[in-house]
């Protein structure tokens, strides 16, 4: 996975946060320059810490929980 696969990600999550924030300002009648510099702001470093624990998990090879069990996705067999 390049350079590329990361900041694709990175533009993806922060475009997606980014429109869920401005959804909310505005839901809460806070309409102006000033909100939407701050969920942009928001959403650049939420979407920095998420994609970069990704990355730094991946690079180590650190599985998740529910990925790392991998006895319980072979099937059980009897044993004559």
């Amino acid at each position: 996975m390049g350079a590329g696969f990361w900041i694709s990600r990175y533009l993806l999550a922060s475009s997606i946060l980014f429109m869920i924030l401005t959804v909310v300002d505005y839901s809460k009648g806070n309409v102006s320059k000033a909100s939407l510099l701050g969920a942009l702001a928001w959403a650049l470093v939420a979407s920095a810490i998420f994609i970069g624990s990704k990355y730094w998990r991946r690079k180590k090879a650190i599985d998740c929980a529910t990925c790392s069990d991998t006895t319980a996705s072979k099937p059980k067999t009897k044993s004559s």
